[in-house]
């Protein structure tokens, strides 16, 4: 199976692997739409006041534009590792051992702007680019992205794919109609009736994706992985909208 995670706007700075290679990335069909959006992005860092204006940026993020300007050069990280945040965090992806970083990878992609999709040990800079953005010279990313993301997420063949990734990413790539899928919202409980989450949503899908990691299990099917997850204490559950499912968390 599959779990696709959204990126975050924070992120661990420096990294100790080489310059990024477009192609050695998971997802290699996407490659020719990477370079675009590498090179539009790279073309933009040129101008630094087009950058902070296409890119919403503050005159304390400004740094982010020097980021983007040496992105075919700049060392590069685990995207797992590289990613901060409330999710990241939750999951501790630099605190896992050796075999549960090697599970992450295999069955967990993390859709980004500029990559697309990546397995979670592909190897990125540091870089600024939102789902929303709109680069000169290339399509809004929505356009740009949606169709080959889709076409490539069909390729990987995956029995299930569980989808925690923001409305905003699901957009850049939505889940192919042939391929079992799941969309998942985080819930509490209160007085008998489920309330969405913001702050805690991102912590139960980090805390949900590090347990997988933990146990490195591989269900081939919906009905495992809920088992699986009732049997580690966590309320995943079907809803009456197919295709839809609810993560139950504490706050």
């Amino acid at each position: 199976m599959k779990i696709l995670l959204p990126p975050s706007e924070t992120k661990r700075p420096g990294g100790d692997l080489p310059a990024l290679r477009l192609g050695s990335l998971s997802l290699p069909s996407l490659e020719a739409r990477r370079e675009a959006v590498i090179d539009a992005l790279v073309d933009l860092a040129g101008d630094e006041d087009a950058s902070r204006r296409v890119l919403k940026l503050s005159a304390r993020q400004v740094g982010d534009v020097l980021h983007n300007r040496e992105l075919r050069t700049a060392p590069t990280m685990a995207a797992v590792d590289r990613y901060t945040g409330v999710l990241y965090d939750a999951l501790d992806a630099p605190g896992l051992d050796a075999a549960s970083r090697a599970h992450l990878h295999e069955h967990v992609l993390i859709h980004s702007a500029p990559f697309g999709p990546i397995a979670a040990l592909d190897p990125i800079p540091m870089y600024r680019l939102a789902a929303g953005a709109s680069l000169p010279g290339v399509a809004p990313l929505r356009r740009h992205w949606a169709d080959a993301a889709t076409r490539a997420l069909a390729e990987e063949n995956a029995p299930f794919v569980l989808d925690l990734r923001s409305e905003a990413y699901v957009a850049l790539g939505p889940i192919p109609a042939s391929v079992p899928s799941a969309y998942v919202r985080v819930v509490t409980e209160a007085d008998g009736a489920a309330r969405a989450l913001n702050h805690f949503n991102k912590k139960a899908k980090g805390a949900f994706v590090r347990a997988f990691a933990e146990d490195r299990v591989t269900p081939t099917s919906a009905r495992a992985l809920i088992d699986w997850a009732e049997s580690r204490g966590i309320r995943l559950r079907e809803t009456g909208d197919p295709g839809i499912w609810e993560l139950v968390a504490s706050v």
